[in-house]
């Protein structure tokens, strides 16, 4: 992390996991563990039936809320979505758009990433963008050029000034709920990657004040190796995220 230029932000994505009963004492024990610790933004994205009662669960609090999709039209038949719109009325402030499990199970392609991202920052979110190659382009040595090309698309004709609502979040498909995990060294290679076509798209201002998470199965035990990589500007946090405690640990090696 290069805290002096950029903010550190760890996130949960609870996937579809917790009733809204239990969200609310998640949310509300996830504040209470991690209360004091300022260096960095702790943001919890939910199921959409969760986002009232973890609102309410961190009202007062340092935790942030989150959706985990957003589509791109503000209404009309689109049976099973939710608008920006909507979103913001019931209070969340973060959305996540571009996960590789939206990609893998639900069709999810660039174009529609992108029209998710341009729709949820012209309503005033803040968008957590989800990129990332799956092993098959890993294996084939194209991870570069799959990324890259990912940045530019998903970005297109989102504005300089709009990049200060964006958080990045590389997740090689590979390391999803698969137990594996990128080395340190690979992540910051990746990180750093998307920062240089950042800086090719924006300009090194822009690129660096970028906050860009790592979002391939980090958990308590490897964080603090992976968040010490001057490109790694946090988490984007699945299972982990679910345990208040293991959650816990993470930001707190964001502290550092």
């Amino acid at each position: 992390m290069k805290k002096s230029v950029r903010r550190a932000v760890i996130a949960g994505n609870w996937k579809m996991n917790m009733t809204p009963s239990e969200a609310k004492a998640a949310v509300e024990e996830t504040a209470r563990l991690t209360n004091g610790m300022s260096g960095c933004d702790v943001v919890l994205c939910v199921p959409f039936v969760d986002l009232p009662a973890a609102i309410e669960a961190a009202a007062g609090t340092h935790v942030k809320i989150g959706a985990q999709n957003v589509h791109f039209a503000e209404k009309g038949a689109f049976t099973g979505e939710v608008s920006a719109k909507m979103l913001a009325e019931v209070g969340a402030e973060y959305v996540i758009v571009g996960h590789s499990e939206r990609r893998q199970y639900f069709g999810e392609t660039d174009e529609t990433v992108n029209l998710r991202t341009k729709a949820a920052l012209a309503a005033g979110f803040k968008v957590i963008l989800c990129l990332g190659e799956v092993l098959e382009q890993r294996k084939a040595g194209i991870t570069s050029e799959i990324v890259s090309m990912q940045t530019k698309l998903d970005l297109a004709g989102v504005s300089a000034e709009e990049m200060a609502n964006v958080i990045i979040a590389y997740e090689p498909v590979w390391a999803i709920g698969t137990g594996l995990t990128a080395t340190p060294d690979q992540a910051e290679e990746v990180c750093a990657l998307i920062r240089r076509t950042l800086a090719s798209l924006y300009g090194d201002t822009v690129a660096e004040a970028t906050t860009i998470q790592y979002g391939g199965s980090m958990n308590d035990a490897n964080a603090a190796e992976l968040l010490s990589k001057e490109n790694v500007d946090g988490g984007l946090i699945g299972g982990a995220s679910l345990v208040p405690a293991k959650f816990t640990k993470i930001v707190e090696a964001a502290q550092a």
